[in-house]
């Protein structure tokens, strides 16, 4: 569901930037204020962890399309709404400008549309709704299903209002409607899923992180090691071996923009100063884009590349170092994130310091 700047003119996209980016700052003073030191480190593995498995884009079986987990319910049912905001951008942010994977002017709406949706609608008003005050089975199973469809369906709505506001493609809002929002809902099958069994585990591993997201209570001296520790692995398998399997099919996103205009991607806003000097900036930044390696002609080597991109096993070894590459930033600067909101509430607690 990564939009690129082709979808969004200049004004959307400087709107969507300032929301998020407001979005973002909230979240900043929220976890200094209750700042949990213990949490810092899941921060880092979760980043990680969701980075990787957003690379592993699955079939949806019947349509021609794929999908990728989202994530932000996850980081949301352990972090908490304003922590899960702040990984999820961290997350997002790796992907654009490392790895052009999503523009540069459309990622404060890849940040609503991603992280705003599951971490302050969906979370609160329909998970915590069905979980309730008790941790069970069939009520965490229940709640992550119902949540990921919501937060999906709602995102995959953002994508085509902000797309119809911006006036610079051809997509008709009611067909596009159409293709987004039931191929959402099969991807929220999915996303619903594996959100279950990530937060049954962490319920058996660690329940008071589940606890500690639900109140905003902080952890204390409870050892995250075995949660920690699991997802790291999870996160290494998943961008270095699994990243392999994954389907080379559209994803939602651009299956719904090839079924109404007949391509996979639109490029009716290229051309405006912003959007050139967005992808400009995009080229520089990004060391290894489409998660792959570059070649001396510019192109990737990635999973889906044309061309003599490489063979196989290149493109193989690229998608695998780039998991790791990209798992291993994301938990860089989620950790700096959350030290540097440690240094702050450190601070303000001393004024002295």
């Amino acid at each position: 569901m990564h939009m690129a700047d082709a979808l969004l003119s200049p004004a959307v996209g400087g709107a969507m930037l300032a929301v998020s980016g407001a979005a973002a700052a909230y979240s900043a003073r929220k976890v200094r204020e209750d700042f949990d030191q213990s949490k810092v480190p899941l921060m880092g593995v979760l980043g990680a962890f969701i980075f990787a498995s957003q690379m592993l884009n699955f079939t949806i079986p019947g349509t021609g399309s794929s999908g990728h987990l989202g994530g932000g319910l996850i980081l949301a049912i352990l972090l908490g709404p304003e922590a899960a905001f702040l990984v999820m951008a961290s997350v997002l942010t790796v992907q654009a400008l490392f790895f052009a994977d999503g523009g540069l002017l459309a990622l404060g709406s890849n940040m609503f549309n991603l992280g705003f949706f599951p971490a302050f609608v969906a979370y609160p008003l329909v998970y915590r709704l069905i979980v309730g005050a008790r941790h069970t089975r069939g009520r965490v199973t229940t709640g992550s299903l119902v949540a990921a469809l919501v937060g999906l369906q709602l995102g995959a709505l953002g994508v085509v209002l902000e797309t119809t506001m911006s006036g610079v493609s051809e997509l008709p809002i009611r067909t596009f409607l159409l293709m987004m929002l039931p191929i959402h809902l099969a991807i929220g099958v999915v996303e619903g899923l594996v959100t279950a069994a990530v937060a049954l585990f962490v319920m058996r591993a660690r329940p008071e992180i589940l606890d500690s997201a639900a109140t905003g209570s902080p952890l204390g001296r409870v050892s995250l090691r075995p949660v920690v520790v699991g997802l790291a692995v999870c996160a290494v398998l998943a961008g270095a071996l699994f990243s392999w399997f994954a389907s080379t099919n559209p994803d939602g996103l651009e299956w719904s923009i090839a079924n109404v205009t007949g391509a996979s991607k639109v490029t009716g806003a290229s051309g405006a100063p912003v959007h050139d000097a967005s992808a400009s900036l995009q080229e520089k930044t990004a060391v290894m884009p489409g998660y792959g390696f570059k070649n001396d002609a510019g192109a990737t080597s990635s999973a889906g590349a044309t061309g003599s991109a490489g063979t196989g096993s290149t493109v193989d070894v690229g998608r695998s170092s780039a998991g790791i590459v990209g798992a291993a930033l994301t938990l860089a600067i989620a950790l700096a994130i959350g030290f540097a909101l440690k240094l702050r509430a450190s601070s303000r607690a001393d004024p002295g310091v």
